[in-house]
């Protein structure tokens, strides 16, 4: 169990539900007014990042320190309000989280470890995701915030809900505020029947919620009804996945032979908002299903002259495969082709950023796994394409060593060993 909530443990004593205090003694750090000038040329951060979400976490913080610096007079927005309303990509959690934490407004916080808290808490089967189990949750967090020591009381929630009150095997004997929990309430009403039971005793216990009937929209779903080996992992309960959705992607690898020999890449940037915001790729555009291998080449065709500026070939782009990369929520397919470019190519500049990269570079630039799976497979290609030349080569070599060979077992005279031989 985590430090915060041994303390939580030890400080909570039977109070009262409506009110409950779960706060750690540690001291919450004070965070300054003012912050301190950034760089004017800092638009954009670099570098590698794993994904396109941390990419756009770095711009979102970049941008709001701007902000603050440049429109708020280097002044941090003091409560949950202002910061969701001033600061670009402050979300709600993060704004209630910044406002108790570091400037004492008392408001509450919801993230997925206070979710589970006081989901068990209240017994809240219902769909976590749906608005009305959110809202429900959000109003919870703010009553229950203690009034005088908010981050303290929300660091330690969440402290509770990521050491004791966890998604597997929680820690419920061990839980400070077990008295008021619903769910364990439920627990402990069921092994007492169950004992009445051996006992031969039929006294029937009443659910701990009852809402009567009627579809209540935070109680658990008729169709998935309590069941008594989670215990209190019945809650929360989340909505069933969606199945992806299939898409399909036309992507070229286009080359050229760099000034030292080695080939180099043309990678375009996607647009600073979607999916993989603002991260490099190699040229690409969306594929209307069912179309054909002819089709898919012309398409993509005619996407790579709008960035070369000269004709390209259908019958010059050479088919790699498909690379399929799972996204949360979409099944992405990548139908993969190779061009090589000869000579120097102007690129259009009223297109998209775009720069020609070293297979070095092109690594350590900001782009997407998918991208990655895309080059390996264009450098497996040239491999085999490599070994299948040189295979070649050597059968060749071997026939024309064949015709001229002398018979097993007979060594040449010196005489005709000197004799050039006659031309075929």
């Amino acid at each position: 169990m985590g430090g915060a909530a041994v303390r939580a443990r030890r400080s909570v004593k039977r109070l009262p539900l409506d009110h409950m205090h779960c706060i750690s003694s540690v001291t919450p750090s004070r965070s300054m007014p003012y912050v301190a000038a950034c760089s004017p040329g800092m638009t954009k951060a670099g570098g590698t990042f794993p994904g396109g979400r941390w990419l756009q976490l770095s711009w979102m913080l970049t941008g709001g320190r701007m902000q603050v610096v440049s429109e708020l007079a280097g002044r941090m927005p003091r409560t949950a309000e202002d910061l969701q309303r001033l600061l670009p990509g402050v979300g709600r959690y993060t704004a209630g989280a910044i406002a108790s934490i570091s400037f004492g407004q008392a408001t509450g916080v919801v993230d997925g470890n206070v979710i589970r808290v006081l989901c068990r808490l209240r017994c809240i089967g219902a769909d976590t995701s749906s608005l009305a189990v959110i809202d429900c949750l959000w109003d919870m967090a703010n009553t229950l915030v203690d009034r005088s020591r908010p981050g303290d009381f929300n660091q330690a929630l969440m402290e509770l809900g990521a050491t004791v009150c966890t998604p597997k095997s929680p820690l419920c004997r061990e839980c400070p505020v077990k008295e008021h929990c619903h769910a364990w309430r439920r627990v402990e009403k069921e092994l007492a029947s169950a004992s009445q039971k051996l006992f031969g005793k039929t006294t029937l216990v009443p659910d701990v919620e009852d809402c009567g009937p009627g579809g209540c929209p935070l109680c658990l779903p008729a169709a998935e009804p309590w069941d008594s080996s989670l215990g209190v992992t019945n809650f929360p309960r989340k909505a069933a996945k969606k199945q992806p959705r299939v898409e399909w992607t036309a992507t070229c690898v286009l080359e050229r032979r760099g000034r030292l020999g080695a080939p180099e890449y043309l990678i375009v940037q996607r647009p600073s908002s979607g999916l993989l915001a603002g991260l490099w790729e190699f040229p690409s555009l969306p594929l209307a299903p069912g179309l054909q291998e002819e089709q898919q080449k012309e398409v993509l065709a005619d996407h790579l002259r709008a960035w070369t500026r000269q004709p390209v070939q259908t019958q010059s782009l050479c088919f790699i495969g498909e690379v399929v990369h799972i996204f949360s929520h979409i099944h992405q397919t990548y139908v993969v082709y190779s061009l090589c470019l000869d000579g120097d190519v102007a690129l259009d500049a009223a297109s998209s950023p775009s720069r020609w990269v070293t297979e070095e570079e092109f690594r350590a630039s900001a782009v997407s796994t998918a991208m990655k799976k895309v080059l390996k497979a264009r450098e497996t290609q040239r491999g085999a394409q490599s070994g299948h030349a040189k295979g070649s080569k050597r059968k060749r070599e071997s026939k024309l060593g064949a015709a001229g060979s002398t018979p097993t077992g007979m060594q040449l005279s010196l005489r005709a060993f000197l004799r050039a031989q006659p031309p075929p």
